[in-house]
């Protein structure tokens, strides 16, 4: 496009342009961004293109609010639908992610003993691993949230156009859209049940805030299911689990999900014994802190009220392990690492629970000093353990496999928390052309990431500077590892 030199006869205020500075490259990058959602579709160009004055009508400021809440509801919706989009195209194309198909050749076969059927299924399963896995680093998101939300895209598409089209015009809210998407995705595949529940889930969601509009939707898909809740109930009761969330603080939340007799009677007995010990004379506990420790107790073994029975504690200048003294099976082993000057109290650097991370050096201390015996489980600078090995050993030791769990906490695999106890330690340079079992070329990674490395197009590599693991995704954008966790 030509543009036009600028006239030398303009008024004055028109001259004054000349006088301010150039736009920075901030400002620059926004406008390019800005021009790029607006090619997309994401936002709308006369929302984009409006002035960012803010106005002093609070009508107008109402009416400007709506609009920016609208266009964030239709960039949510395009993120799903080309989430979406991008997992069925890995489906239809599984070469890109996973190179060509080995079948094809007349003198293939299989290591493994599989069939040409059972191949080919695999390479789809792996194409949309990898894809998941690219979009998940690109998008800074864990694999599960990119895997939930193209399955709630999925479920709205199928099972409830009308909520999606809403969601993708921008009338209801991304909460709103998920827990329809999450209600929907539970109904059996009975067409009259979609739209039932489509049509006054869309009621719903256009009058109602997501709290409220997530209890009626509830009560809407219980009314429009065609099983009968025993049947519900039984499969539901197989997703039933335990986990723990890392809160702030050196506090933690603990989560069970139950049968809902089950989990009533739990909460009757952790009232009961709370309500028990609030009778005491000297008792200044409130009642909700004496039933998290009479929960706590219950569950470690020690009777409420009481202390919690003596743990042993394995360390080795730096690291402490705690596991059950006493016959009670409720009181799992755990892992502190301290630093040794900490532990003689020479220095204040944190401790850190494993699965968790930094606790208060109190606590740390407390549990080293409960310690009836000490086991060291470091590697050659305490205990002379070998952490090189020579080409005669490919299994990795308990003692290498320790130390790796030291060094390497969690799955290498950018954005994988799993614990390194819970993975695979994989041989970088493959045993089977050379590679040695030693810390250099060991990391652990999660079964999962273990085989998306070996097979897709996933690769991964050591930093010859930083020793770390980085990653090459099938598209060819690198990604650097992850920082350490505590």
């Amino acid at each position: 496009m030509d543009v036009p030199a600028p006239a030398h006869d303009r008024s004055h205020p028109t001259d004054a342009w000349s006088e301010m500075p150039w736009p920075d490259d901030d400002a620059l990058q926004s406008d390019a961004d800005s021009a790029w959602a607006i090619a997309l579709g994401l936002v709308d160009e006369s929302i984009a293109g409006a002035d960012d004055t803010v106005p002093t009508d609070p009508a107008l400021m109402l009416e400007r609010l709506e609009d920016r809440a609208a266009a964030r509801h239709r960039a949510a919706a395009a993120e799903y639908d080309l989430i979406l989009r991008v997992l069925q195209d890995a489906l239809d194309d599984p070469a890109v992610w996973v190179g060509p198909d080995p079948t094809l050749d007349g003198l293939w076969h299989d290591p493994r003993g599989r069939t040409v059927a059972a191949v080919r299924r695999d390479r789809l399963d792996m194409a949309e691993r990898a894809a998941v896995a690219e979009i998940a680093v690109r998008l800074r998101l864990a694999e599960q949230t990119v895997r939930t939300r193209a399955a709630h895209a999925a479920a709205l598409r199928e099972r409830c156009p009308r909520v999606w089209a809403a969601f993708t015009e921008g009338r209801v809210s991304e909460r709103h859209a998920v827990e329809t998407a999450r209600l929907a995705a539970t109904l059996p595949a009975d067409r009259d049940s979609w739209v039932a529940f489509d049509t006054g889930a869309l009621d719903r969601a256009l009058r109602l805030a997501p709290t409220r509009f997530a209890t009626l939707a509830r009560t809407l898909r219980e009314r429009v299911h065609a099983e009968s809740l025993e049947t519900r109930h039984g499969r539901a009761r197989g997703d039933r689990g335990v986990w723990m969330t890392a809160e702030l603080d050196g506090m933690a939340t603990v989560t069970a999900f139950l049968p809902a007799d089950r989990a009533a009677a739990a909460m009757t007995r952790v009232d009961r014994a709370a309500r028990h010990l609030a009778t005491a004379d000297d008792e200044k506990r409130t009642l909700a802190q004496l039933r998290a420790d009479a929960f706590a107790d219950l569950l470690t073994g020690a009777r409420p009220g009481e202390a919690a029975p003596d743990l042993e504690t394995t360390t080795l200048g730096s690291q402490v392990r705690a596991s059950s003294a006493g016959p009670a099976p409720a009181c799992p082993g755990i892992v502190v690492t301290v630093p040794a000057l900490t532990l003689l109290g020479a220095d204040d650097a944190p401790a850190t629970l494993d699965g968790y991370g930094p606790i208060d050096l109190e606590t740390a201390r407390r549990l080293a000093g409960e310690a009836t015996s000490w086991i060291r489980v470091l590697t050659h600078p305490v205990t002379g353990a070998p952490v090189a090995l020579d080409r005669t050993t490919y299994r990795v030791p308990t003692a290498l496999r320790r130390w790796l769990g030291i060094t390497s906490p969690k799955c290498a695999f950018p954005g994988c928390a799993r614990p390194t106890r819970e993975c695979d330690l994989d041989h970088l340079h493959a045993w089977s052309v050379g590679g040695t079992t030693d810390d250099d070329n060991l990391d652990p990674e999660c079964r999962h990431h273990h085989r998306l490395r070996h097979e897709s197009r996933w690769a991964a590599g050591r930093d010859p500077d930083t020793g770390g693991l980085s990653w090459t995704t099938p598209l060819g954008a690198h990604v650097d590892p992850d920082p350490p966790p505590f």
